[in-house]
C-alpha cells in the first residue's frame, strides 16, 4: 500500500492561484472543469507549447486552472478523461438510487443540484478528483506527459530481497500532487468571509476533493510478474500499480454512506454537527446540508425526480418500486429482451452463440 505524499508541491507542478475576491460569486459556479469530460480534448500531440488561446477557450476553468492549462497543456486531455471516468463511476454506483448522478446539457454538467452541500455533492467532488489522479498517474506510466514518467516510489520494506523492484509503475505520487493543484485551484481562489455559508461550502469541497485523491493513493498496491524457464517463477519483478477504478468507486461509496454532517465553527473551520461522533479523517466525506428526497422534479434544486425510472417490484431496497417511486405507484409493461444463448465452444478457438428473445415484465415509476 502506498503512503500518502507530503503536502509540498512537486518539482514539476507549479502552484498557480489567482486570488479572486468576488463577493457576488455564486456558491457554485455555473461552469465547471467537469465540462472537460463532455467536450473531448485534443490529444497531447496536437497541442502547441505556449498556445494560450486554446486554454482561454476552454469552458469551465477558473483563473488558476487556466494558468495551469497553459503550463501543462498535454495534461488537459487526461484531466478530461479522469472527469469522465469519475462521472461514469458515479452513475454506476448510484444507478439504483433516486439520485442517479444524471448529467445535464450545459457546462455545469450536474446542474443546480450541485448547489446543495449534500452527501451526493460530496461524492461527486470526491469521485471526480479521484478520476483525475487515476488518469494522470496512468498517463505518466504510458509516457504521454512531458513532466513525469514511471513511478519512482521507494522499494517496500517488506518485499522479499530476491525480488526486483522498479518495473514501470503508475506514477500515483505525481498524479496525486498534480490533481491537488488543479482540482483545488478553483476552491482556493475564492475569498468568502470566514464562517459564511459560502466559506463552509469551500471547506467542504476541499475536504471531499482530498478524500477522493487519498482513495486512489491508498488503494494503489504492489504488483509482481514472474520470470523463469517454463513458468518456474525463479525471479519476480514488482512495481506500484493503481487499483481498478471500480474498487475506488466502491470505497468512496462506503465513505458516502458514512459521511459526516458538518458546520462552520467559531474559528471558521468545519466541525461536527453531532459532537458525539469522532471527527472525520482527511479520507472521509463531509456534507453541510441535508439531501433533498429527489422524488419530484424541482427546477430550483435541480432534482430530476423519479418519474419514468425503472424499478424492481420485488426488491425492498432503494431500487424497489416502493422506495424508488416514493409511494406514487408504478406502471407495468412488457418488453423484448435479447440475450446470447446456446453458446458452444468450437475447436480452435472461439465461442459461437445464438440470439434468444423473450418477453419480460418491466416496471416504471408513475
Amino acid at each position: 500500500m502506498a503512503r500518502r505524499p507530503a503536502q509540498s508541491p512537486g518539482v514539476h507542478v507549479i502552484t498557480v492561484f489567482a486570488l479572486l475576491a468576488c463577493s457576488s460569486q455564486l456558491l457554485v459556479d455555473a461552469n465547471s472543469w467537469w465540462s472537460l469530460a463532455i467536450n473531448p480534448m485534443q490529444r497531447p500531440e496536437m497541442f502547441i507549447i505556449g498556445a494560450q488561446p486554446l486554454c482561454s477557450q476552454l469552458s469551465g476553468l477558473s483563473a488558476g486552472q487556466r494558468k495551469l492549462c497553459q503550463l501543462y497543456q498535454d495534461h488537459m486531455a487526461h484531466i478530461g478523461e479522469g472527469a469522465k471516468t469519475g462521472i461514469t463511476e458515479c452513475q454506476h454506483q448510484f444507478r439504483h438510487r433516486r439520485w442517479n448522478c444524471s448529467t445535464v446539457d450545459d457546462t455545469s454538467v450536474f446542474g443546480r443540484v450541485m448547489q446543495i452541500g449534500s452527501r451526493e455533492t460530496a461524492f461527486t467532488y470526491a469521485i471526480s478528483a479521484a478520476g483525475v489522479v487515476h488518469a494522470v498517474s496512468r498517463a505518466c506510466r504510458e509516457g504521454e506527459l512531458s513532466t513525469c514518467g514511471c513511478s519512482r516510489a521507494a522499494r517496500p520494506s517488506d518485499l522479499p530481497r530476491d525480488w526486483l523492484w522498479g518495473g514501470c509503475g503508475d506514477n500515483v505520487h505525481y498524479g496525486y500532487r498534480f490533481a491537488r493543484e488543479f482540482v483545488d485551484a478553483r476552491e482556493r481562489e475564492k475569498n468568502h468571509p470566514r464562517g459564511s455559508v459560502e466559506h463552509a461550502r469551500t471547506l467542504m469541497n476541499l475536504q471531499n476533493n482530498e478524500a477522493g485523491r487519498q482513495a486512489v493513493y491508498s488503494l494503489a498496491s504492489v504488483s509482481c510478474k514472474c520470470h523463469g524457464v517454463s513458468g518456474s517463477c525463479s525471479l519476480k519483478t514488482c512495481w506500484l500499480q493503481l487499483a481498478d477504478f471500480r474498487r475506488v468507486g466502491d470505497f468512496l461509496k462506503e465513505k458516502y454512506d458514512g459521511a459526516s454532517a458538518m458546520r462552520v465553527g467559531r474559528r471558521g473551520r468545519l466541525e461536527l454537527v453531532d459532537q458525539r461522533f469522532n471527527p472525520p479523517a482527511a479520507s472521509d466525506l463531509v456534507y453541510t446540508e441535508p439531501s433533498p428526497d429527489y422524488c419530484l422534479h424541482n427546477a430550483s434544486t435541480g432534482a430530476l425526480g423519479t418519474h419514468g425510472r425503472l424499478c424492481n417490484r420485488t426488491s425492498e431496497g432503494m431500487d424497489g418500486c416502493a422506495l424508488m417511486c416514493c409511494g406514487r405507484g408504478y406502471d407495468q409493461f412488457k418488453t423484448t429482451l435479447v440475450t446470447r444463448c446456446h453458446c458452444k465452444f468450437h475447436w480452435c478457438c472461439y465461442v459461437k452463440c445464438k440470439r434468444c428473445t423473450s418477453l419480460v415484465d418491466q416496471f416504471v415509476c408513475k
